[in-house]
């Protein structure tokens, strides 16, 4: 049974990527910074496979990311696939023109610091081959209009587009191979009622990158299970 880790995965896109993924018995651990939520989302999740875990962590700390690591190691679980999903949007992110910069600050050390450093720590953990998927943003794109949303957010999306393809050309060497999704404008908390895709759409290429894409397909941004330009 290969085991995948998602952060962010008590809600949205992140748990129904965890649901999707119990359903084809890989054996799933979700993390979260809320222990309340992510129990109440481990309980259902085992309801469909009894194999699945919880992990508490909050990616925008490094000394949780730090003790999660050191829970992982003694279990002795290593990992097939890891997923950072976690993100967040914060409230005041209407412009870049903001002074308020701990809002720009907080979002990328959510959004991009912490998906790296969560890459890079859990690398002692990594089987050999296995795979990373960063969960981004049609936001993050540097080859499509500015949106006028959110920029903050679309910004810590342009990084993580970044770091994935920094994190593919150095871990290829490891056999880890390491791509973006581009969900889609998804039904959840984050994305809100007028969303156009439902998260089942939404999760659909994460869950197929983890179990089904080849291994040999690296540094790549997809939508839909096709390649996106960056």
């Amino acid at each position: 049974m290969k085991t995948i880790l998602i952060t962010g995965a008590n809600k949205g896109i992140g748990f129904e990527t965890a649901k999707q993924l119990a359903k084809l018995d890989f054996q799933v651990i979700i993390t979260g910074r809320n222990e309340g939520r992510l129990s109440a989302a481990l309980a259902e999740l085992q309801q469909i496979n009894k194999s699945a875990q919880m992990l508490v962590m909050d990616v925008s700390k490094t000394e949780s990311i730090a003790q999660a690591v050191e829970t992982l190691t003694e279990k002795d679980i290593q990992l097939d696939v890891l997923i950072n999903n976690a993100g967040i949007i914060e409230d005041k992110d209407r412009s870049i023109l903001n002074k308020d910069f701990s809002v720009f600050e907080n979002t990328m050390n959510t959004n991009a610091h912490g998906a790296l450093k969560v890459a890079v720590s859990f690398l002692l953990l990594m089987k050999k081959p296995s795979k990373i998927i960063n969960i981004s943003s049609s936001g993050g794109s540097m080859s499509e209009p500015v949106g006028g949303w959110s920029p903050a957010y679309c910004v810590s999306k342009s990084m993580l587009n970044a770091i994935t393809r920094h994190l593919s050309f150095e871990l290829k060497s490891r056999s880890i191979a390491v791509n973006a999704v581009c969900p889609g404008w998804v039904q959840t908390d984050m994305g809100g009622d007028s969303a156009i895709r439902p998260v089942e759409k939404g999760a659909e290429t994460p869950v197929w990158l983890a179990s089904e894409a080849s291994q040999k397909i690296t540094g790549k941004f997809f939508r839909d299970k096709k390649e996106i330009d960056w």
